[in-house]
């Protein structure tokens, strides 16, 4: 989600699941319009629409389209950087490509910008030999006055083999969306042999671009002196309106569940992405990192941050101020910095037991580390850096079952389908199978601050929806919800 600069308006992206097909995995992108705490509308991301009756070439007619992430120019103009792909089954080529929309209407419409032309074209390759785009992100300089101001940087990885090498790419556009330059390679080949993605860019309001990424390991481990299951979180900037980018500084290590984004204890649904990133509007070189670290029995959340463009970090400490040593998991976490030096990080949280109620399966209840709330812990970097101010802030009314709608999680391991639309379980599940072996809540969430607010748009199965199974029980869908702290309140 982004805020438009200097208001309350907010445009936010998820992916939408349609039809009763969500078990396989279908899914187009979608925004919300919302202005002062209401959601007005919500729509398709227009431009990607799968046709069977011939009006459109191929592309741009494309089963799925995914990865949510929106940011605003000086003008109100709001971008995503979008993967439009043909689901892997299929294997029709293009198995997918890299584009941009963008919208003068807070999202109601969505043009694709650069002439309508994708800024990296598929690989020649099936999505079975592993070479395929994902993991983009987006950033714009809004920034008015400043020489970049409205140019905008697109980012993702090019996978290419299974396993042993990612790169992240760069496109810029200086007018606006109109036309992006050719994408290049940002991290150079000498800089840590693994697997590089997750890209985050930001910027400063002078214009510097900064970039953060995970580098993983190749598959079968790192090198002798690490352990098996680490990654190293990066940062680089450009100072050259993203034609160059170094130096290249190691923020972190992180610990990383045994296989990399395996599935969460006790539940289904997979890990997300491991780190997010945040740059302030009112520092220039004030820098903010979050990420998720396991430790081999939970996962915390940890923060560090620079106060000199990248060039050292600070010490990584703890978010979450739940017990120590409780058992449960606080993970996903994302980082907000907004105006007059506010910082906020958001992550989804379980600390607290199941309850009772429709909305959670009663097998789950009173289970513990499953059920999920999400969090915030408020800063201020008053220009000497981030400092935490107050407690953890819990942001969900609501504790939500991510085994909804309908997906029983048995003594084994094994899953059972406790409702069923047309014959087909109705979870999110990224396993494609029915019933899902390995589910969805998103692999981030949204979190924005404005003037006033700290808003988050983040999943709950908590709200029933008007769609009832065959036996006639309620489905209770993952829902997006906006949870909305004043900024009085939370101290910053």
């Amino acid at each position: 989600m982004a805020v438009k600069p200097e208001t309350d308006t907010i445009v936010g992206s998820s992916k939408f699941f349609f039809d009763k097909y969500s078990t396989f995995y279908n899914f187009y992108l979608g925004s919300y319009k919302i202005q002062n705490g209401a959601a007005l509308n919500n729509t398709i991301v227009q431009g990607y629409d799968c046709t069977t009756v011939g009006t459109q070439a191929m592309p741009p007619s494309w089963t799925n389209t995914t990865d949510p992430n929106v940011d605003f120019d000086t003008q109100g103009r709001v971008y995503q950087t979008v993967l439009p792909f043909n689901a892997y089954w299929t294997n029709l080529h293009p198995n997918g490509e890299i584009t941009v929309s963008y919208s003068d209407d807070l999202g109601d419409h969505w043009i694709t910008g650069n002439g309508g032309q994708p800024l990296e074209k598929s690989p020649n390759e099936s999505s079975f030999s592993y070479k395929f785009e994902d993991k983009q992100w987006i950033a714009v300089n809004h920034f008015s006055g400043n020489r970049y101001a409205d140019h905008v940087y697109a980012m993702w990885t090019v996978f290419s083999g299974c396993c042993n090498q990612a790169n992240i790419r760069v496109a810029v556009s200086r007018d606006r969306g109109q036309t992006f330059s050719k994408a290049m390679t940002i991290v150079p080949p000498k800089i840590d042999q693994k697997f590089n993605t997750y890209v985050y860019p930001g910027i400063d309001s002078t214009g510097t671009v900064y970039v953060a990424y995970a580098a993983f390991p190749p598959r079968g481990g790192n090198s002798p002196a690490e352990t098996p299951a680490t990654e190293h979180l990066w940062v680089t900037k450009s100072t050259d309106d993203g034609v160059t980018f170094g130096p290249f500084v190691q923020a972190s290590t992180v610990g990383l569940l045994a296989g990399g984004a395996g599935d969460l204890p006790n539940t289904t649904f997979r890990d997300g992405i491991t780190e997010n990133f945040a740059v302030s509007p009112t520092y220039p070189g004030h820098l903010y990192l979050t990420y998720e670290d396991w430790d081999g029995a939970q996962f915390d959340v940890k923060f560090t941050q620079s106060i000199n463009g990248g060039a050292t970090w600070s010490t990584p400490v703890t978010v979450n101020d739940n017990a120590a040593g409780d058992g449960t998991d606080q993970f996903q976490p994302s980082v907000a910095a907004g105006p007059n030096g506010g910082v906020a990080v958001g992550f989804y949280d379980r600390r607290a037991a199941c309850p009772s109620g429709p909305s959670i399966i009663r097998q789950d209840v009173g289970r513990k580390n499953f059920c999920i709330d999400t969090t915030v812990q408020a800063y201020h970097d008053d220009g000497n850096g981030a400092v935490p101010v107050g407690a953890n802030i819990r942001v969900s009314k609501d504790t939500w079952d991510p085994q909804q709608p309908g997906l029983l999680v048995n003594a084994d391991g094994t899953t059972t389908n406790l409702q069923t639309l047309g014959g087909l379980g109705q979870m999110a599940c990224s396993a494609h199978d029915d019933p899902c072996t390995g589910s969805f809540i998103g692999d981030y969430f949204g979190l924005a601050i404005s003037g006033s607010n700290i808003y988050t748009l983040s999943v709950s199965t908590h709200y029933g929806s008007s769609v009832k199974a065959e036996d006639g029980s309620t489905l209770y869908y993952q829902q997006q919800v906006l949870g909305t702290i004043s900024r009085a309140s939370a101290g910053i």
